[in-house]
Order: structure tokens, then C-alpha cells, then sequence
């Protein structure tokens, strides 16, 4: 015998047909049903009012609600959400806030549930975020403490030719210093991006970046370039995340996933064109998009130049008076101790320290940077910290 089908329309119907049939009472019959008397008769009212079509399910929902949102105030926060479609209900609060004052904007909260219902918003998967335990936190204090660099990963324009969105961030105030479309990633085209930016801002204490090139290369002693070596005869600490490790870098990491959202989807036609929307993207970014993490303020508000102006000459490298001091040959070598040593051809023409730490093992330097630790006894260079 198969099971029989019923929904709550059914029920009530029959509730109603039995209680006219006259043949249980009310009460037998609310048993019968499993029902309270009171609901009982609030189906039978109904149904004598409006027949079988009352006894449907009605809203719930209150006539009148003293607190609803004003529909102008709805109306403002849907269009400005879309005109920025990448903004969250924080940042729009906040936006709408500075631009009209006098009106009662809703909560966070409130605004989420009025962009929900107009369908301007994304259901995301929840994710857990990773938490790795060798993680080197930022320290920043203050503007130029730690400025951040990196490639937001290329991609093509609409005419087949790549694109290298180089950018450079004060880890402090995170204001985006430099966002510039380059055809690739050499020195020749990045280097000018930095002194740019050192002319203008200054010098900072120190600067991140991973392990790409051409911060780094990973075959010289402590990944020494041409370019980290000018940071470094500017006296500018270089700060290596791990290999690997982009959350080493999470501030810069999540302004690139903003920057690839705003200004790459769809791509320029050209890298003239590119240009000109990574510079709309960089005002914007500085001078209009409240930021979260420094209390809904403007990264601009924040910025400061760095202490340290760049030179306009590089000054000589210079070593305590008990360093031995040796030029760099053309070829990248050294001649000490009765050796010729091969340190970097990046340093051709500049010196190098040498201190003796133990009996016949020496600590090279560049600078205040430990490249390197020399065995005089067997010729070998060992790569030190870097």
C-alpha cells in the first residue's frame, strides 16, 4: 500500500469540511487534527470569510514598520553601489557618510541586507584562512619604515603583447606609490620606477620584495642584482620574503587582488592606455577608497616623505679602518690571500670588506651586508646571510 501524500492546504480543508459536517465537535475534531482549539477556529473564521483560497499561508511580515529604511536612502545606497561595484557596505557607508552628512545611514549590516535584496551581491565560499607558523610580520610605524614592491602577475592586452604591473606601497599609510605597465621585467625598465620614486618620496628605511627578478637572483651571493645593490648604496635595508611565501607579503598581496579587479578586466588595447588606467586606479585608490584596516581613512591621509631625500650623487661605500678593503675586477673576482676569489660580477669597480672572524675564515661585506664567509685555507666563498 503506498504512503499517502498530503501538504498543510489539504488539512485544512478537510479541517473546515468536517466541522460544517457537524459530525465531531470542535474539540474532538482540533484532536483528531493535532491541533489547539485556537488555531482551529482561526482556520474555520477564515475560511467562512474567504473560503478554501483564505486557508493559505499569509506573510508574516508587519503592515507598518516604524524603522524600514526610507526608500530614497535605499535608493542612494543601490546606486552607489553601483557606481562601485568592487566596494563593500563598509566603504560605502563611509563614502556616503562624507558626502551627506546630515542624512541617518543604516548600519553596515542594514546596507548588506538592502544590496542583497537587489541582487548586488556575490555569495562567496567561506574559507579558512591559512596561518603559517614561520610567518615575519611587517613592522611599520610610520611612513617610509617599509615601503613593498612586486609584479602583479603579467597579462596580455587586447593587441597579443604582455603587460608587467609593477607597484610599490608604503606598508605603513599603504599608500600605492608607483603602479606602472611595463613591457617586461628587466632592469632597464624597472630601475627608473624606483629612483622615481626615491626623487620624489625619498628613501626608505627598508624594502620588500620576494624572490623574483630582478629583485633577486637566486644564483649570486645573497641574491645580489644591480638593482638591490643601488637600494643598498642608498642605505636602504633589503627585506626578502620567504620562497614561496606570498603571505609574507599579505598587505601588498591584497591590494593587487583590488588592482587586478579594478584595472585589468577587461585589459587596455595598449600599454599607453594600460597606463592611463593604473594612473585613474592609483588616485583612486590614494585619494578616494576608505580603507579598513587604517579606520576607513584615505591611505593619502596617512603618507608621509620619507625622512632620508636621495642624493643626488650615491656616495662612496665605506668600511671600518680594520677591514680589508679589495676592488672588484671587471670579471666579478678579488685577489686575497693568494687566491683569486670570484664574488659578483654586479660589483665590477666597486670594493668589498673583508673582517677575519676566526682563523682563517673571513666575513665579506658589501656595504653593511654580509655576502659572503671565506675560507683562505681552501679558496672556498660561502654564501652567508645576505
Amino acid at each position: 500500500m503506498p504512503w499517502l501524500h498530503t501538504d498543510s492546504m489539504t488539512e485544512r480543508a478537510k479541517f473546515v469540511l468536517a466541522v460544517d459536517d457537524g459530525a465531531f465537535s470542535m474539540t474532538e475534531l482540533c484532536r483528531r487534527f493535532g491541533i489547539s482549539r485556537k488555531t482551529g477556529y482561526k482556520w474555520l473564521r477564515r475560511y467562512r470569510q474567504g473560503g478554501v483560497a483564505a486557508l493559505s499561508d499569509r506573510s508574516r511580515a508587519p503592515n507598518n514598520c516604524p524603522h524600514r529604511t526610507p526608500d530614497a536612502v535605499r535608493a542612494a545606497i543601490v546606486a552607489a553601489r553601483q557606481a562601485r561595484p568592487e566596494w563593500g557596505p563598509r566603504k560605502l557607508r563611509s563614502r556616503l557618510q562624507q558626502e551627506d552628512p546630515e542624512t541617518d545611514w543604516p548600519a553596515r549590516s542594514t546596507i548588506y541586507g538592502i544590496l542583497k535584496a537587489a541582487g548586488l551581491v556575490e555569495k562567496r565560499p567561506r574559507r579558512r584562512r591559512p596561518v603559517h607558523p614561520g610567518i615575519s610580520p611587517i613592522k611599520a610605524d610610520r611612513p617610509g619604515a617599509l615601503w613593498t614592491a612586486d609584479f602583479k602577475g603579467e597579462f596580455r592586452l587586447q593587441s597579443g603583447a604582455y603587460c608587467y604591473p609593477l607597484t610599490i606601497q608604503d606598508a605603513y599609510s599603504r599608500y600605492l606609490i608607483a603602479c606602472e605597465a611595463l613591457p617586461n621585467t628587466c632592469f632597464e625598465h624597472v630601475e627608473p620606477v624606483f629612483t622615481r620614486s626615491f626623487r620624489q618620496h625619498g628613501c626608505p628605511v627598508a624594502l620588500r620584495t620576494d624572490n623574483g627578478s630582478p629583485f633577486v637572483c637566486s644564483r649570486a651571493l645573497g641574491g645580489l642584482t644591480r638593482l638591490n645593490l643601488g637600494w643598498i648604496r642608498l642605505g636602504i635595508e633589503r627585506q626578502r620574503s620567504r620562497p614561496g611565501c606570498p603571505q609574507d607579503n599579505p598587505r601588498h598581496e591584497r591590494m593587487h587582488r583590488t588592482l587586478k579587479a579594478a584595472a585589468t578586466r577587461p585589459p587596455e588595447a595598449t600599454l599607453t592606455r594600460q597606463q592611463a588606467r593604473f594612473d585613474t586606479f592609483r588616485h583612486d585608490y590614494n585619494t578616494e577608497r576608505p580603507h579598513q584596516a587604517l579606520g576607513d581613512e584615505v591611505p593619502a591621509r596617512r603618507f608621509a616623505a620619507c625622512d632620508r631625500p636621495m642624493p643626488n650623487r650615491v656616495p662612496e661605500i665605506t668600511y671600518p679602518g680594520h677591514y680589508e678593503r679589495r676592488k672588484v675586477s671587471t670579471t666579478g673576482t678579488i685577489r686575497f690571500r693568494n687566491r683569486q676569489l670570484f664574488i659578483s660580477s654586479v660589483l665590477s669597480g666597486l670594493y668589498v670588506g673583508l673582517v677575519e672572524d676566526e682563523i682563517d675564515l673571513w666575513s665579506l661585506y658589501i656595504d653593511r651586508v654580509l655576502l659572503a664567509r671565506v675560507d683562505t685555507t681552501t679558496g672556498k666563498v660561502h654564501p652567508g646571510s645576505g
